[in-house]
């Protein structure tokens, strides 16, 4: 049984109670937030306790699930490795790159597991495709295409959509793809109401001469969670929304040259509906084996660098105009 402490009681910090709750092999030990009612009301609806502090919490905890405002991650996720805890902190893992730096290199030096909440690597359409792919079954990797779009969050207080939406992206096309080399992009400020970007267009150029773009803004008035995958003897397409993969290919039939605009065409699209499951349940059960088994998560501490050195980088072009080696 392992003792996990919720630091930040938001969104996302209710839905990591709800979830530790119903596991088994957890005892959701405490709820820290800012907010003392809102901690309050969490630790009652889940029968645990609301700590005043953080650090009070640590000493009755193996490990925390960090998911308070990116400009915290840093701080907190220090003081709780310098304890002795196992860390799973939100995406992105935080704000600047040399924290997490050092958030990577002090849970090394711990022998503790640092997991960063790519929640998209632990949905079922991510872990098919990443599976063809190995296997070979569409052929090779050619481009990817995302869209992650939908009307501007309440949630975000103090990030933009490159660090909020694109960096979902970002880490699922380097989980499928491999690394990043350089990095392009076009974003603006659309809704004068905030501060930061609300729409951006990425380019990311891999290391195997893969190419991936990334569409993401708050301003469509529909919610649109998808990937396409060009590949050499299939098109994919992933939903990540209904956890659905549609995989399709093509052939010509013998051409008649006098009638160019007949021309025949076999086409076969399987739509393979998968077995949901909820990715931030899979995202937490794969934490705690981690820590269980001393074995590394699937989304690493140094991945979750990686993708904020892709997302800063996105943000240095949109802000230069200029394509960013990494």
């Amino acid at each position: 049984m392992i003792k996990i402490g919720i630091i930040g009681a938001g969104s996302m910090g209710k839905n990591h109670a709800r979830v530790c709750s119903e596991l088994k092999d957890v005892e959701l030990a405490g709820i820290y937030d800012v907010d003392k009612n809102t901690a309050k009301m969490v630790a009652e609806r889940f029968h645990t306790k609301a700590y005043p502090s953080y650090k009070d919490m640590l000493p009755k905890v193996d490990a925390v699930i960090i998911a308070t405002p990116t400009s915290t991650h840093f701080e907190i996720s220090q003081n709780a490795l310098t304890s002795g805890k196992h860390v799973l902190v939100e995406k992105p893992i935080c704000d600047k790159i040399q924290n997490a730096q050092i958030m990577v290199k002090k849970a090394e030096e711990k022998n503790l597991v640092l997991a960063t909440g790519h929640i998209e690597r632990h949905n079922p359409a991510v872990a098919f495709v990443k599976e063809g792919i190995q296997k070979k079954r569409f052929g090779d990797v050619i481009s990817l295409s995302s869209q992650r779009v939908s009307n501007l969050p309440g949630r975000i207080r103090d990030v933009g959509v490159i660090l909020d939406f694109g960096v979902h992206d970002i880490d699922v096309m380097r989980f499928l793809s491999g690394e990043v080399i350089s990095v392009y992009a076009k974003g603006g400020v659309y809704t004068k109401k905030i501060r930061y970007e609300d729409h951006a267009t990425i380019v990311l150029n891999f290391e195997n001469d893969v190419c991936g773009v990334l569409e993401v803004n708050w301003l469509t008035p529909i919610k649109i969670r998808k990937i396409f995958l060009t590949c050499s003897e299939q098109f994919v397409e992933m939903n990540y929304i209904d956890q659905s993969v549609t995989v399709s290919s093509s052939c010509f039939k013998a051409v008649d040259e006098m009638d160019l605009y007949h021309v025949p065409m076999q086409f076969t699209s399987n739509h393979i509906a998968l077995e949901r499951k909820e990715p931030l349940k899979n995202e937490i059960q794969d934490f705690i084996h981690a820590v269980n088994s001393h074995k590394k998560p699937l989304a690493t501490g140094h991945d979750g660098l990686m993708a904020l050195r892709i997302a800063q980088g996105a943000l240095e072009s949109y802000k230069t105009g200029e394509v960013i080696k990494l």
